[in-house]
């Protein structure tokens, strides 16, 4: 359902009606759609029973006066609503040249009404300001404030003087007077003076036209106006100080408005008296009264500008001011930026002329100081996105440059954005109001609470505008009795409310430096035959000497010393306050660089185990070495054991530089680190896996062959295991120095994510990490590990291919087979892994050093433990060691071999033979009897035939007991029968060839 349209007037009568019970659903919305609008109207709605309750602390829209308006600050006309939050101030406006007369600014009290709604607030027309000032005389205005309907004038005459023409004149509401302004006095000599409407008899009077503003952005008029008539009243009542003349003050409201300045400042070029200087107020107004004032020579001062642009004397070649610029605070700010050695800042500004030449000069400063402006935002009205940049480009030191109102949007935003606390440092203009965070604004969504999170512990650099010493100046008060005497003049109202009550004291210095100014041109003017009160707007002289007065002043004023430079500038200290907060925080986040270092615990933990292998590899060497006169351990080549030891050790001593860093060495001896690794990782596997490739390549090579090329390679020579040995670490040495010549090792340093600690909020660690690598380190690893990827594999195939071979030439290569399954697997693995774990020291480290150690482990233990458990078990060692004094050894290996081999066969066919011997004398001792017996029965003659020529009885014959024919080569060891297969040259041996005459033989 449309609700309807109905009238503001009843949009309200409707809103209060809905507090009651059994709002409707349209009603319902249509409130909450206006505290959407407004965030200012917090109701507690209950959909279910259709009630509605508000804060009852809240204030209803009143309406304006005629012929004008309400200007709602910080509200667009959409988002204003039928009832406004408590300390929400309306201002209102006029049509035309209309002002307001009554209060001009309402504020919403805590029990629902607006303030002073007893005094009733017009917009009435202005008569002109000319009646209110007459020349030696006194006009007073009932009531104060600007002539406007019913305003009364009331003309009187110093003493010694007689007014001519009626004393009281009425505004009418056309905007006139209703009487002629007297113009003729009559002295009570009779005297007719020609010009002005009393008679001179005492002072002359010299005219300041000012312009206070009394609202507006800047209402600093409220307090300055009564402090500038204040000192006029003191310098007015001294003998001492312009003893024949008397300061009169014309003043109008600016409304800190340019465009109204302009109209006034017509007004007051344009009309009676002629003034001979000018105050303006507000920054905005003085830049157009002071750049239009040099047509008419004529001084300007200011009491309330601080904008830098004004210290431009080719543009402004008249102007000063007691209030200084704000460009005195940047050097103070560059002090403080030095003092706690910050070298980069961030700002954010207002778009206003003031803050845009401040914030150059501050950039100008800062780069003369080495600091650095690493962000510079600015925003018209929502300061919601600068703000979200100074966020995202970690802005620590902050400068904000705005007005109070886009002060509060300003840390709204920073509430948001969590732009505050120990990290962040504002440094903000010093003079807002003392609770200027606390002020509820419509125009910002935080709170108070939020709002004083917010700005904790902001610095402010403000100009000292009180003098903090008990001191008495020119005026001959102190700042805490001219502190009293504006207080009272104020009628006891909240300095906090009053504006431009911080600037009282600097308005009232500056009328005192006007007349001391003056004072001080009489005597140079006399001397030259002017007076002051000659001046007018062509005359050049006077303002010249006004100028160089006031360029030489210095006096001690209620603000302090007041002291002008060359631009005409106040030249003052500067004040810096803190709110709370800690001590000063990093310009940006110190990133400390922390190196990742190898687990000690690790790296001792393995390096125990590699110097246990190292001391194993120097055992089976030192075996291998000790025993290689044995024909078993001379069967597995020793020499190439030795090589695979050797190689075994230096692999080993590989995982020392592997795990030595940055936390062992300086980073300078680092790539000798780096060479270390290299070179025993490479060498270490050239001998040790390039030795047993040899042996399983020729076993290979010898018995996978045909038959009739397998016998002639049975005769293997050692030179040629050596020679590959060689040729394989040639190519990896070669391939080494090349890759160190031309793209060797250096240390290069691996950043990862930073990281925040727990206990410091101003710090990042910056992990980085310590490698040994190459220009191209991809190519050369791709190039070393494909060549030994390859070797590995081949070296896989031929283990498998020769698995089921058995020969005594090299007889370990089964177990070199099996070393080469392990190390193959294991180093196919590990080339990968370590490569995707390098950033992973720990992991890394682990992973290859654990690899090389369970290669050289398993690899030694293979090879030399089961020789060991060989010759300890057997005792082969001592008893070969022994033949080996006795025979004697030779300088073949071959011969060597074969007269062990015929020794130990000859042993055993000794024991052989003397069984057989005895066998055989018992045999024939049998024979012998038997033959006697058989002698009997037979002649003689032919028993003793058959005993001289009888042959052996053949094999069908009965044998004798105990005999049996395969006893004989039952007995006999696998040595014997092989040995005698291997050397058929020696001649078989069989036991019906075991004659007395071969025996010799065999013992040879």
């Amino acid at each position: 359902m449309v609700p309807p349209r109905v009238s503001s007037s009843a949009l309200r009568e409707f809103f209060l009606a809905t507090v009651a019970p059994g709002l409707l659903t349209w009603g319902l919305k249509l409130v909450l759609k206006l505290d959407l609008y407004w965030n200012s109207v917090k109701l507690l709605c209950n959909i279910s029973c259709k009630k509605c309750y508000t804060n009852q602390e809240r204030c209803a829209i009143i309406r304006p006066p005629r012929d004008g308006g309400i200007r709602y600050r910080g509200l667009t006309q959409e988002q204003v609503g039928l009832i406004l939050p408590v300390d929400y101030e309306i201002e209102y406006i006029c049509r035309g040249s209309r002002v307001i007369v009554g209060p001009k600014v309402r504020k919403c009290l805590s029990n629902g009404t607006w303030t002073e709604m007893d005094h009733h607030s017009r917009c009435l027309l202005l008569c002109p300001r000319v009646w209110t000032s007459l020349e030696n005389g006194r006009v007073t205005v009932l009531p104060p404030g600007p002539p406007a309907e019913g305003t009364v004038l009331h003309y009187s005459c110093h003493a010694g003087f007689l007014l001519e023409g009626r004393n009281i004149s009425h505004c009418t509401k056309l905007g006139n007077w209703d009487s002629p302004k007297p113009l003729v006095a009559l002295c009570y000599t009779l005297l007719t003076l020609l010009s002005w409407p009393c008679a001179v008899t005492g002072k002359k009077k010299l005219y300041i036209g000012a312009l206070f503003p009394m609202s507006g952005g800047w209402p600093g008029g409220q307090a300055c106006l009564p402090a500038a008539q204040m000192a006029l009243d003191l310098v007015n009542n001294r003998s001492d100080i312009l003893p024949d003349y008397e300061l009169e003050l014309i003043y109008y409201d600016s409304m800190c408005d340019p465009g109204e300045a302009t109209k006034l400042l017509y007004d007051l070029l344009y009309t009676e008296p002629i003034k001979i200087v000018l105050m303006p107020g507000c920054s905005s107004v003085s830049t157009l009264v002071a750049e239009a004032a040099r047509m008419w020579n004529l001084i300007v001062f200011s009491y309330g500008s601080s904008s830098p642009a004004l210290s431009n004397r080719q543009r402004f070649p008249t102007f000063f001011r007691t209030h200084p610029s704000a460009t005195l605070h940047n050097p103070t700010r560059v002090r403080l930026f030095q003092k706690w050695k910050w070298t980069k800042i961030a700002t954010i500004q207002q778009t206003t002329e003031v803050f845009t030449s401040t914030l150059d000069d501050l950039e100008q400063r800062v780069k003369e100081a080495g600091i650095e402006i690493s962000v510079r935002q600015s925003f018209l009205t929502d300061p919601a996105v600068a703000v979200k940049n100074l966020k995202r480009q970690d802005a620590r030191i902050i400068v904000g440059l705005f007005y109070e109102t886009e002060a509060r949007k300003v840390f709204c935003e920073v509430y948001k954005e969590k732009l505050f606390g120990k990290k962040y440092v504002w440094f903000l203009i010093g003079w807002y109001a003392d609770n200027w965070f606390k002020i509820k604004d419509p125009a910002i969504n935080c709170t108070v609470e939020q709002m004083t999170e917010a700005v904790e512990g902001h610095v402010t650099t403000e100009i000292v505008m009180l003098n903090p010493e008990t001191v008495r100046g020119a005026s001959n008060l102190t700042s805490q009795e001219f502190l009293a005497q504006l207080m009272s003049r104020l009628g006891g109202k909240n300095p906090e409310e009053t504006g431009g009550f911080q600037e009282a004291p600097l308005a009232y210095d500056a009328v005192w430096a006007l007349a001391l100014a003056l004072n001080k041109t009489v005597a140079p003017l006399r001397g030259k035959g002017r007076r002051l009160e000659d001046f007018n707007y062509n005359n050049k002289d006077i303002t010249s000497e006004i100028y160089r007065a006031l360029n030489t002043s210095s006096f001690e004023g209620v603000s302090g010393h007041v002291v002008f430079d060359a631009q005409g500038s106040r030249m003052a200290w500067t004040l810096i306050e803190q709110l709370q907060g800690a001590g000063p925080p990093a310009d940006q986040t110190v990133v400390i660089e922390e190196f990742r270092f190898l687990s000690q615990k690790l790296f001792v933990s393995v390096s125990v185990f590699a110097g246990m292998g190292i001391l194993l590899g120097i055992v089976c060497l030192t075996f291998n070495i000790y025993n290689s006169n044995v024909r078993y351990i001379q069967n597995s080549q020793p020499y190439l054991n030795n090589i695979t030891a050797v190689g075994c050790v230096l692999a080993l001593a590989a995982v020392f530089p592997l795990g030595i860093d940055g936390h062992h060495v300086h980073r300078s001896q680092f790539p000798v680190v780096c060479q270390f690794r290299l070179w025993l990782l490479g060498l270490g596997f050239s001998l040790a896996y390039g030795s047993m490739f040899t042996k399983i390549w020729w076993v290979h090579t010898v018995y996978t062959k045909k038959d009739e090329k397998k016998e002639k390679r049975k005769h293997l020579e050692p030179w040629k295991l050596y020679a590959t040995v060689g040729v394989l670490l040639a190519i990896d040495v070669l391939s080494l120095m090349i890759w160190q010549i031309v793209d060797p090792l250096h240390i290069t340093v691996e950043k990862f994510t930073k990281e925040a600690p727990k206990a410091d909020l101003d710090v990042l660690i910056q992990p980085l990490l310590e490698h040994c690598s190459s220009e191209k380190m991809n190519t050369w690893l791709g190039v070393v590990y494909g060549y030994k990827g390859l070797l590995l594999l081949l070296g896989i195939f031929l283990a498998y291919e020769t698995k089921s071979i058995s020969t005594e030439k090299i007889n370990d290569h089964r177990a070199v087979g099996m070393a080469i399954y392990n190390v193959a697997v294991l180093c196919m693995i590990t080339a990968p892994v370590t490569m995707i774990l390098s950033s992973q020291q720990d992991a890394s480290f682990a992973f290859a050093s654990l690899a090389i150690v369970f290669s050289v482990y398993i690899t030694l233990v293979v090879l030399f433990v089961p020789k060991m458990r060989r010759l300890i078990t057997r005792g082969e060692w001592q008893s070969e060691q022994q033949d080996t004094l006795k025979t004697g050894s030779s300088t073949n290996n071959n011969d060597e071999e074969k007269s062990r081999q015929l020794e130990r066969e000859n042993r055993e066919l000794q024991k052989i033979i003397q069984e057989k011997e005895e066998r055989v004398t018992e045999l024939r001792n049998q024979l012998a009897e038997r033959q006697a017996l058989r002698s009997r029965r037979h002649t003689s003659s032919q028993n003793q035939n058959q005993n001289h020529s009888a042959p052996p009885p053949p094999s069908s014959q009965a044998e004798p007991p105990g005999y049996s024919p395969g006893t004989e080569q039952h007995s006999l060891p696998p040595s014997f029968s092989n040995s005698s297969n291997l050397y058929q040259g020696e001649g078989k041996l069989s036991r019906n060839h075991c004659h007395n005459s071969r025996l010799p033989l065999l013992y040879k």
